[in-house]
């Protein structure tokens, strides 16, 4: 018995799901909590969101205290579309796959790469951003040109972000070699150990590197020829069902100017 009755309220949560976006409107209670907890949506109609509010332009703190950035306002804007609330939930970067393995997560909005490690721990939708790995390094310093050039470096970087990877050596273009690598929790801490004279540089996505050189005079960027990495928004491993609706917000939103108009506000500012 329990098994038909998880059968039909899947059922009936998919069929809420997908009529959020590409028509209809959502009903105003789940089937029920097992519905619920099959397909990752709490009730009252609320998705979890995951982020790390330290990775600005995407994700970030306003000056009232408030959850804002590109990736938030784009998962506001699915909820709405969805009929459903979006409650933001803040965390380390390194925790956010793990709160998801365990129920406590709906969607992970941290301008996440799609790599094949974290595959295995949950799936994605389709790509929103094409980003790449930037270099930060005092303004005076001229001994940087590369990535090669941080062979052995002091390097920091935010814990378990790509430029984690990189730093590491556990990339796979341009990657770096026996370098002492510095992890923080957040990025604006790797810059301030760079500022101070603490380490070489900073390796960070090339979307935060960017604001945070604007933000600090002493700083720039170092670019170089490195492989593209794909943004996507991750979902609870076999939520085929919440990835689609998603999905195809974020295909509405492309057609109708929407996703172009936050990319204008938040990215190309």
């Amino acid at each position: 018995m329990k098994k038909i009755v998880k059968t039909v309220t899947a059922v009936l949560t998919a069929a809420l799901l997908l009529t959020g976006c590409g028509g209809g409107s959502a009903p105003k209670e789940t089937a029920n909590e097992d519905a619920a907890q099959d397909y990752a949506l709490v009730k009252e109609h609320t998705i979890i969101v995951g982020t790390n509010a330290e990775f600005p332009p995407f994700e970030f703190m306003d000056d009232n205290g408030e959850f804002d950035g590109f990736d938030i306002a784009v998962m506001k804007e699915v909820g709405n579309r969805m009929g459903m609330n979006v409650e933001v939930s803040n965390m380390e970067f390194k925790s956010l796959i793990g709160a998801m393995e365990a129920n406590q997560l709906d969607v992970i909005a941290a301008a996440m790469t799609v790599t094949e490690d974290r595959k295995k721990s949950v799936d994605f939708t389709d790509s929103y951003y094409t980003a790449r790995q930037y270099i930060v390094v005092q303004k005076d310093n001229s001994e940087i040109q590369s990535f090669a050039d941080l062979d052995g470096k002091k390097i920091a970087v935010q814990e378990g972000t790509t430029g984690d990877f990189t730093a590491s050596g556990e990339g796979s273009v341009n990657v770096v070699k026996d370098a002492d690598v510095k992890r923080f929790k957040k990025g604006a801490d790797a810059i301030m150990d760079l500022k101070n004279g603490s380490v070489d540089a900073v390796v960070i996505d090339m979307n935060p590197a960017m604001e945070f050189v604007n933000a600090n005079d002493d700083l720039k960027i170092v670019e170089d020829e490195t492989e593209t990495e794909e943004y996507a928004f991750a979902v609870r491993k076999g939520n085929t069902q919440l990835i689609e609706a998603i999905n195809n917000c974020l295909a509405e939103m492309k057609e109708d100017g929407t996703f172009d108009s936050l990319i204008e506000q938040y990215i190309n500012e």
